[in-house]
């Protein structure tokens, strides 16, 4: 099974269970956003319309999967791009593109698993990762035909 951010591979190693990470609040989503407001004579009104994004993603090791900490550090460099976009494939196969959900905590919350003061690049830890959907980026636009 694969867990990706763009060409990182979080279930690279897979004696760490990468690929277990787990989707904390994938059924907290609701794809339909409501509205309701009385009018002046005190009837309801309901508006309805589809959400086209802004699932949040938080992804979570939950004491299933653990990360070393270059990959770690691998994860904060892409966090440190401002509105940068993603590709995250999930181990269901499953693609959305997303982007840091910065307003929901830290983006990329690492905590490890055995205390050190000094630890090195394969030091484990467990990892929380805060996402949310957007829109695909721009296709780049083709280069014009050379003039002959």
């Amino acid at each position: 099974m694969q867990l990706t951010l763009d060409d990182l591979d979080l279930a690279a190693e897979p004696n760490v269970a990468g690929e277990q990470m787990e989707w904390v609040d994938e059924w907290d989503w609701n794809a339909i956003e409501q509205e309701q407001e009385r009018s002046l004579t005190g009837a309801l009104i309901v508006q309805e319309g589809v959400k086209l994004y802004g699932r949040p993603i938080t992804l979570a090791s939950n004491g299933g999967a653990w990360f070393t900490l270059a990959t770690v550090r691998a994860l904060e460099a892409m966090a440190s791009v401002r509105g940068s976009v993603h590709l995250l494939t999930l181990p269901s196969g499953e693609q959305h593109y997303v982007t840091w959900n910065r307003v929901a905590g830290p983006v990329v919350q690492a905590v490890p698993v055995h205390r050190t003061v000094a630890p090195g690049p394969d030091w484990l830890y467990q990892l929380t990762l805060r996402l949310i959907t957007v829109a695909p980026p721009p296709a780049p636009e083709p280069e014009p035909d050379p003039e002959p």
